[in-house]
């Protein structure tokens, strides 16, 4: 496949990702979600540490998908209790997979994103981002996050050098992902806004950086 086409293929991903997640949120908010959020209100602290739980797993195991949990998020807890259960499970997942990558080395990182995506990894621990501070927050702030955490474990950077960076990347790119669920079933027409045009340039963000990325 030509470069060309890889670029087009990578684009032509995202947008069908964005498409199906606001067909998702518009189908559960027109069907089904005041019961939804009924029953999530009775659940009580059990769906901010379910939502915490399946954030952090989707971290940790980067095959599964992790922003459709931000989206989720954002729609049954709202806004500000959202971002919290969020951000918290980022920097805890970010943090144990930056551990495991330094303990364990990338064999072990290897047997737990598989074979598919340790190139990935392999690619981002080789792009010297521990001696580019803004540079290692900027991949952080991408889709690809959580191969960034397990990338800079294995290169030389200390977690003290490592968690500002993730703090700073955590508090940019996290708040219109929530936003954006928070607004699509809430109905709030500035938040949503907001959610669209912070979301349409971790795009661009996403779409620049991965055009530098080694192909597998």
């Amino acid at each position: 496949m030509s470069p060309t086409a890889r670029k087009w293929t990578r684009w032509l991903k995202l947008v069908g990702i964005a498409i199906a997640t606001i067909l998702i949120i518009v189908i559960i908010q027109r069907y089904g979600i005041s019961q939804l959020r009924a029953n999530v209100d009775r659940l009580g602290v059990w769906a901010p540490l379910g939502l915490f739980a399946l954030r952090f797993t989707s971290v940790v195991i980067p095959a599964l998908p992790g922003t459709a949990y931000s989206v989720l998020a954002g729609g049954l807890l709202g806004f500000f209790q959202g971002l919290a259960v969020i951000c918290l499970a980022d920097v805890c997942s970010c943090s144990l997979s930056f551990f495991l990558s330094r303990q364990f080395g990338r064999d072990f990182v290897q047997r737990l994103v598989g074979e598919k995506f340790i190139t990935r990894v392999d690619g981002l621990s080789q792009k010297h981002l521990e001696r580019n501070f803004f540079l290692m927050t900027a991949f952080l702030m991408t889709g690809f996050f959580d191969f960034v955490a397990y990338g800079v474990g294995l290169t030389q950077a200390s977690w003290l050098k490592f968690v500002p960076a993730l703090l700073l990347s955590i508090a940019i790119s996290n708040p219109p992902i929530v936003a954006l669920g928070a607004g699509l079933l809430e109905g709030g027409k500035l938040l949503l806004g907001f959610a669209i045009l912070g979301v349409f340039a971790l795009a661009l963000l996403t779409g620049l950086l991965q055009r530098k990325q080694p192909q597998a």
